[in-house]
């Protein structure tokens, strides 16, 4: 296996929710191993999302992931462009709203899904998010991956795959 690329998501509801910087500190001494292990990444617009809150998570990642962590995201503007004509296609059935959303230059969701299409046979992507098909409101990650032959995983498998437990 290759390099799981880690969505917003994956360190947000973390730190809100499930494992607390303050609590459950081996959940973050693994992130922090993974990401010095080279085997857990995310990109520049990740980095924006949770670089804008001055919160303790964004003082958590300063603190300890490797500088060259967040990817340049303008490097696969080629397969962003895939993904967006592979939104574009789904016009007639997310709301406008939803796809502006997906397609916004700011947000990590498409460019995320982009950088690991670039490839595919090495990179996964790791999201809270859970596929809902049939859903009009929001473009959810593993939809997006699902119809452009990206792998994806939630934070517990993507451990489970690479054998860590902690």
């Amino acid at each position: 296996m290759g390099v799981y690329i880690l969505d917003s998501n994956s360190f947000i509801q973390a730190h809100r929710a499930s494992y607390p910087l303050d609590v459950v500190f081996s959940f973050w001494n693994k992130v922090k191993q993974l990401a010095n292990e080279g085997k857990i990444i995310s990109i520049d617009k990740v980095k924006n999302e949770l670089y804008d809150k001055n919160d303790a998570l964004e003082e958590w990642c300063k603190a300890n992931l490797p500088e060259d962590f967040f990817k340049d995201s303008s490097q696969v503007m080629s397969t962003y462009g895939q993904v967006s004509a592979w939104a574009v296609s789904k016009r007639n059935h997310y709301m406008q709203n939803a796809l502006n959303e997906f397609l916004d230059a700011d947000e990590a969701d498409a460019f995320i899904v982009a950088y690991a299409l670039a490839d595919p046979a090495n990179r996964v992507v790791v999201t809270q998010e859970v596929s809902a098909p049939h859903g009009k409101n929001k473009v959810k990650i593993p939809d997006a991956c699902n119809a452009l032959n990206v792998q994806f995983v939630n934070v517990m498998d993507m451990f489970r795959q690479l054998g860590e437990t902690f």
